[in-house]
């Protein structure tokens, strides 16, 4: 069906023509590359929305030197005042809130309060740098020394690199870039080409805050393929860090190529949480929490609930409920009111999730419900349930769809064994009202994962906290906390006071 708004109005308020092609890069002006034309189509029903000009190495090499150009001047001001800039990019951004969370929404396919919720996690993001601005703390250390002061202070980067993957088309891009320019750094922003048009439309409403500050050249954005764009950062010792967003396939590519020259990489890579429900638990809380985090964006979370293990008592009970909730959940266009699962991003996600579904039944998977593409226009599945045994090969592989493996565990013991024995490490939750089960599942000996959760589930991590994972999700940190402290450079000063030249470990050097 046609989409519920008016596209091309929606496009020309975000500053694209949905009748011509746009710039695809951006770095204080919008510059038409001849690298190709890109087309961007809605997941929900196939339909055209706009076209973008790609950009070329030679687009990349200029976004690159108005970055250094800029970072020479960008570092010298003071911190609150950069604030001050972030500031007003995120009051920008709640003006245009509505519009680019429907275009995140229409491009991407989520549904509109998850696109909404998006552009909202950037406005969040910012304000917190704002804050965080007049927060770049360094330590202050007692020296051994006599009449000598010792003290830690942060410098920034210089580049940072950000790679952004589809389903969260413009959020971790804000988590990184906004945290990267309090801290003195510039961004270059390579965007999934799967989402084109919602990264240009956020260069498009930050442009006259930067115009009007003076300070373009601080976030750029060259939209461009592998070759062009996404392998030059790889390489480019001119971009001391690369932060990568993606599956774990594409960071084991990323992490050596920037290693390679001694560069740092902060990879966000895949997911394949659980959520244990222990005999205790509270159902109808987890039973809210396992649909969201299995349906929820289709699927496609890094964060998405992948496995749900049930200790055998209320293993019966909470399926039966699951089961019969998921009849009830209404696939359609993203932005129809109602709609809970939006499409798959496009054709190849559909048939990943068919070939899954087939794997899953040869391999002696029982599907409960759904289990098929649905015959419409756009890339649309069925919200799936497969009940497998604990130690089900396939379901140690991360399928970016709507698939929840239900598995009987004895205790808890037995879901943390289960819940630890993948490959990857980034979110996992435990239902429960003891105090004990959840200080375990918390303590060294419980999940292996970067986030665990009680009571609530894998999925809608909140700004403040560092976000990331452990094993094959990459060990990256972004967002709140201390994450701050992968874009800048740590110095230890000493500063003798003195009129002596001591040395340290009772060293003793007379000349």
């Amino acid at each position: 069906m046609a989409s519920p708004i008016d596209v091309p109005a929606l496009l020309r308020r975000l500053g694209i023509d949905s009748e011509s092609t746009n710039a695809g890069a951006y770095d204080g002006a919008f510059t038409h590359g001849d690298g190709g034309e890109l087309v961007s189509h809605s997941p929900a029903d196939g339909a055209r929305l706009a076209s973008v000009a790609q950009a070329t190495r030679d687009d990349y090499e200029r976004s690159v030197r108005t970055g250094l150009e800029t970072f020479d001047r960008w570092r010298m001001l003071p911190a609150p005042q950069r604030g001050e800039v972030l500031r007003q990019i995120a009051e920008a951004l709640r003006a245009s809130k509505d519009d680019l969370g429907a275009l995140v929404s229409l491009e991407m396919g989520k549904v509109l309060s998850e696109g909404l919720g998006e552009v909202q996690e950037m406005i969040d993001i910012a304000d917190f740098g704002v804050g965080l601005s007049r927060q770049l703390y360094g330590l202050t250390m007692h020296s051994e020394r006599p009449q000598h002061r010792m003290y830690e202070q942060w410098h920034p980067l210089g580049t940072v690199g950000v790679i952004s993957a589809f389903n969260f088309p413009v959020a971790v891009w804000a988590w990184n870039a906004f945290i990267a320019m309090v801290c003195g750094d510039v961004a270059l922003w390579k965007p999934s080409e799967k989402t084109p048009l919602s990264a240009l439309a956020v260069c498009h409403i930050i442009d006259p805050v930067l115009e009007r500050t003076g300070w373009r050249g601080v976030l750029n954005c060259v939209i461009g393929d592998v070759d062009e764009v996404g392998e030059p950062m790889l390489d480019d010792r001119r971009l001391p860090l690369v932060s990568a967003t993606g599956s774990c396939r594409m960071g084991k590519i990323v992490g050596p190529r920037v290693a390679a020259r001694l560069g740092r990489s902060l990879l966000e890579l895949g997911g394949n949480n659980a959520i244990i429900v222990l005999d205790d638990a509270n159902l109808d809380l987890a039973l809210v929490a396992t649909a969201f985090g299995a349906v929820g964006t289709a699927g496609q979370r890094c964060t998405s609930t992948r496995r749900l293990l049930v200790q055998k008592g209320v293993a019966a009970e909470l399926t039966e409920r699951l089961v019969k909730s998921y009849s009830s959940i209404r696939i359609g266009h993203p932005l129809e009111d109602g709609v809970l699962c939006g499409p798959l991003i496009d054709g190849d996600a559909v048939t990943m999730f068919t070939d899954a579904v087939a794997r899953i039944r040869a391999d002696g998977g029982e599907i409960l419900c759904g289990g098929s593409a649905v015959d419409r226009p756009g890339h649309y599945v069925e919200p799936t349930i497969a009940r497998v045994p604990p130690d089900f090969a396939f379901a140690k592989d991360e399928t970016f769809a709507p698939i929840l493996y239900v598995m009987e565990v004895d205790d808890l013991d037995h879901a943390i064994r289960v819940n630890n024995d993948v490959p990857q490490g980034l979110s996992s939750a435990v239902f429960t009202d003891s105090m004990r089960a959840a200080e375990r599942f918390l303590s060294h000996a419980g999940s292996d994962c970067g986030i665990a959760n009680v009571n609530i589930g894998t999925s809608g991590a909140e700004i403040g906290g560092a976000f990331g994972g452990e094993k094959e999700t990459g060990g990256g940190r972004e967002a709140g906390s201390d994450a701050w402290k992968a874009y800048m450079r740590r110095q230890t000063c000493t500063l003798n006071w003195g009129d002596d030249l001591p040395l340290a470990q009772g060293v003793t050097f007379d000349v």
